[in-house]
């Protein structure tokens, strides 16, 4: 078959490929992924049959047909990952911003009902259609930034009825546009309000009422808020253990604002991803990369810490010396990161976590394909996989993390199909 696709003149064509296709990206790996100066990538259908140095292009597999991209010159890499999204849910907080930034805490909001129990409301309030329409324009969003692959949890339900319907509107989301979405079930988020004080009795619900009518094919896996506040890490222990006898894949929201061990013990139960980690010290990073040999991947979250004015952020560069595998994400949702741009994420990464411009892009593709399941499809560039991929408009890798805030995407292709802005 002919190319239906080329993607040619690739100043730098940033595969993300180490030659290691069975392990997340970790220590130096993260770095040392292989770059093509003047490539090109070829396409058949929605699936990536060549690439290389321009002067290996196959002219021969060239018909009237084939779609022609110039890169021009500019940077090419696999479409963006976003491992850590809570995608569908009522309303925004943007009122309660405005109150932090004249000094109220979020204890107060909290106490005046507002903070999670405000969106809670605001969910439960909304109908299916209208959470989906909101859905599909945040998708839209981080189509326009690169992303072609989401996580998408639950999570503002916090009721048997309201999680299982964000899933499916999360499940129907991603069938009516181009961007892949992968739903987590995030029902132990914190107590619905109905179980205030009764943290367990919550959790034994959501194992007895929900976990059961879920399907692993469809929505592959469960996710819990290990904190103070939230679920402990004997309760978090409990849960997940049952989630893994049910044939789910493990993550964990812990370590956000103190260090509980929720971490190591997520990655003994051979959790996916454990996600914040911004108090996971450095010999706890340790202890998980050594515990999941590896396997574990720290999703860390840099514009949480900025937008809620916090000082600590996870040590990320000790984390990539540990040996850690390393992913990152906006972490969008309307209370602490009601941003869709993975691009800042990778600035703020270098800023105040000690990446470099390679291991932040690595983190944004690679380990971010990993750190929800998709690394046989997607992340990087090779024969075989899925033919997600941007041209941006800088020339080099470095440049992308220096321009502060700005979208560097000329070109989003998904499925070996070119997208319209």
């Amino acid at each position: 078959m002919a190319y239906t696709l080329l993607v040619r003149n690739c100043g730098e064509l940033l595969t993300m490929d180490t030659g290691r296709p069975n392990e997340p990206l970790r220590g130096r790996a993260l770095r040392d992924w292989h770059s093509i100066p003047n490539g090109y990538v070829a396409c058949e259908q929605d699936r990536i049959v060549a690439l290389g140095p321009m002067a290996e292009l196959d002219t021969t597999q060239l018909t009237p047909a084939t779609t022609l991209v110039d890169a021009a010159g500019q940077v090419v890499l696999p479409g963006l990952v976003e491992c850590h999204t809570h995608l569908v849910f009522g309303g925004n907080r943007a009122g309660e911003f405005q109150r932090k930034l004249q000094g109220e805490s979020y204890l107060d909001i909290l106490a005046g009902g507002g903070g999670i129990l405000s969106t809670v409301r605001a969910t439960r309030a909304a109908t299916p259609e209208a959470l989906l329409d909101r859905a599909l324009h945040h998708l839209a969003g981080f189509r326009r930034y690169g992303v072609t692959t989401l996580e998408a949890k639950s999570g503002y339900g916090l009721d048997a009825e309201t999680e299982l319907c964000l899933l499916e509107v999360a499940r129907a989301a991603g069938r009516q546009q181009p961007v892949r979405v992968v739903p987590t079930f995030l029902g132990a988020h914190v107590p619905g309000p109905e179980y205030h004080g009764r943290p367990t009795e919550y959790l034994d619900m959501l194992a007895t009422e929900v976990l059961p009518h879920l399907n692993p094919a469809a929505v592959p896996f469960v996710d819990i808020f290990c904190e103070q506040g939230a679920f402990s890490v004997a309760d978090a222990r409990r849960y997940l253990t049952r989630a893994r006898e049910l044939g789910f894949g493990l993550k964990i929201h812990a370590e956000q604002l103190h260090e509980l061990g929720g971490c190591e013990m997520a990655a003994a139960l051979g959790a996916v991803s454990i996600d914040h980690c911004d108090y996971l010290s450095p010999a706890g990073a340790a202890r998980v990369a050594a515990v999941s040999g590896g396997r574990t991947v720290a999703v860390l979250l840099p514009l949480v810490p900025l937008f809620l004015r916090q000082e600590q952020y996870a040590p990320g560069r000790a984390f990539i010396e540990a040996g850690l595998p390393v992913a990152l994400s906006t972490d969008f949702n309307p209370g602490s990161c009601p941003s869709k741009n993975l691009w800042l994420a990778v600035s703020v990464a270098c800023l105040k976590m000690g990446f470099t411009p390679r291991e932040a892009l690595a983190a944004v593709t690679c380990n971010a394909a990993w750190a929800i399941g998709q690394q046989q499809e997607c992340g990087s560039l090779a024969r075989g996989k899925r033919a997600d991929l941007l041209v941006l408009n800088v020339p080099t890798a470095e440049e992308i993390p220096y321009w502060l805030g700005e979208n560097p995407v000329q070109q989003v292709i998904i499925g070996g199909q070119l997208q319209s802005a």
